[in-house]
């Protein structure tokens, strides 16, 4: 059974299945921690599945570069799974149409609050070029953010951190937000989560109804395509 366990070992450390294979591991333990912790949103599993791989990273001495050979398998499936929120759009097409003005006017002015505060409040803070580029896409899904951020001149991999960042905020905050503001139409509920924190808040949406995750997937989607439009044009002021 050892000698098993460590041919297992040699075949996976020499090939990307290493690190596709700990993604998984580690983001199914993070799922049944969470469930053990009375899924408290403040340890989302995706903060701790981040937090378990950069311990193994560093523990093991392995560079970014190395370990996203094998998770861009995952990265790869996260264009496709945005697509299929095609389809809860289409189920809820004629609510969707009745409202389509105030929802352009939300996704525009929300998507540019997004990056226009995030990228202020830095340069404030002191950061440079580089840094501002790479944050000011941080509020839409990840295959839209890097690659928005490589034609800016930015660093994917920093925006891949500060999109997660941002939507385990977002899944953090929104809850008690919802309840303070007194919000009981799950279609601004989901638009909005999906507004602000892209994949992550869709995905909670979903937990509150069919009808929140459908617009919440529209939310997402604005905010990308919104972001992906306005950033190259506001670029040069950077």
């Amino acid at each position: 059974m050892a000698d098993e366990i460590v041919d297992i070992w040699v075949y996976l450390s020499a090939t990307p299945l290493l690190w596709l294979a700990a993604t998984f591991i580690v983001f199914q333990g993070a799922i049944w921690l969470n469930a053990r912790l009375g899924s408290n949103p403040v340890l989302h599993p995706v903060l701790l599945a981040m937090a378990g791989l950069m311990l193994i990273l560093l523990a093991t001495g392995t560079d970014y570069d190395t370990y996203f050979e094998g998770a861009q398998f995952i990265h790869f499936m996260l264009g496709p799974a945005t697509v299929a929120l095609a389809i809860p759009l289409y189920d809820h097409r004629r609510e969707i149409r009745a409202l389509m003005m105030p929802l352009l006017v939300s996704g525009v002015v929300g998507a540019s609050t997004a990056a226009i505060s995030a990228v202020g409040v830095a340069w404030l803070l002191g950061a440079d070029r580089l840094t501002l580029l790479s944050l000011a896409p941080k509020s839409v899904t990840s295959p839209i953010a890097m690659g928005v951020t490589e034609k800016l001149g930015g660093l994917p991999s920093l925006t891949a951190a500060l999109v997660l960042i941002t939507g385990s905020l977002g899944c953090i905050l929104a809850p008690p937000l919802i309840r303070l503001l007194g919000i009981r139409d799950d279609k601004v509920k989901g638009f909005a989560m999906g507004l602000a924190a892209h994949g992550f808040g869709t995905a909670q949406a979903f937990g509150i109804s069919a009808t929140a995750g459908a617009f919440a997937g529209l939310g997402l989607s604005m905010a990308g395509v919104i972001t992906a439009l306005i950033l190259p044009l506001l670029a040069g002021g950077i």
